[in-house]
């Protein structure tokens, strides 16, 4: 039987490569998929793609709009009835550069959209499922919000705020047989790296590649799919004794 037959998945960051690679997992094991993103033409490209696994809806919306936030959920709502899983992952980069060069207004973009974007999706998400007592929340951290990262703090302090939110929506719905945990990739091979890459050494973005690769003891940078994988397991019922966690994706980044 598939893992979540029956269930309902909204995917913030949707049309990213881990929303859409999350997505296709979760449609082949049996989910109603639900794509969040400010992108319409990405999210149409997605959703033609994962058409073929199974039913896929799709809403554009902006993260840090309570409005907008408070539009997805009903969707959810009206589209499937509940939700029953929430892969809370919409997130930006930033600019690269130390901190005495980092801009206020930079600052608050990222801080916006990693931090208040999460809070936002939970405060709305949060009632859904304590009315249901039921329901499964991942927050996409990331190994930034475990430590310091040089040049990249307003995405480390927002990351760092992710595990601070995790940790208390956990204990406030655990009684209502709801769990939240967050996840904490090292870096993928998706745009928001490439970017990164670009922002380290604009001149030679493989040899940043490379430097943190070497950092990395399995000596590669994550897939989507390594992190699609995690989040499924987060997601299904054979993780129903864990909450409050933070799950390490990280090819033994964090264990140096």
């Amino acid at each position: 039987m598939p893992r979540l037959e029956g269930k309902a998945a909204v995917i913030t960051g949707g049309a990213g490569g881990i929303g859409k690679k999350t997505a296709e997992t979760f449609l082949k094991e049996g989910a109603k998929v639900l794509l969040v993103d400010m992108n319409q033409e990405a999210l149409d490209e997605v959703k033609s793609d994962l058409d073929q696994f199974g039913e896929v809806a799709t809403v554009k919306a902006n993260v840090t709009n309570e409005e907008e936030v408070r539009g997805y959920v009903n969707k959810a709502k009206e589209e499937f009835g509940s939700i029953d899983i929430f892969f809370n992952n919409a997130g930006i980069e930033g600019e690269v550069a130390p901190i005495a060069e980092q801009k206020l207004e930079d600052y608050q973009k990222v801080m916006a959209v990693n931090g208040e974007g999460v809070f936002l999706g939970l405060k709305h998400v949060l009632p859904v499922m304590s009315e249901q007592e039921s329901g499964s929340i991942i927050n996409t951290s990331s190994v930034a919000g475990l430590g310091g990262f040089p040049g990249l703090a307003p995405y480390v302090a927002s990351k760092h705020a992710i595990v601070g939110l995790t940790k208390s929506a956990a204990v406030e719905i655990a009684d209502k047989g709801v769990r939240v945990n967050s996840i904490h990739p090292s870096p993928v091979n998706t745009r928001m790296m490439r970017s990164i890459e670009k922002g380290q050494n604009p001149d030679d973005p493989s040899s940043s590649k490379e430097e943190q690769t070497k950092s990395i003891p399995l000596a590669r940078y994550g897939e989507a799919e390594d992190i699609a994988n995690l989040v499924l397991f987060l997601a299904s019922d054979e993780s129903k004794f864990i909450t409050g966690s933070e799950y390490r994706v990280d090819g033994g980044l964090t264990a140096n």
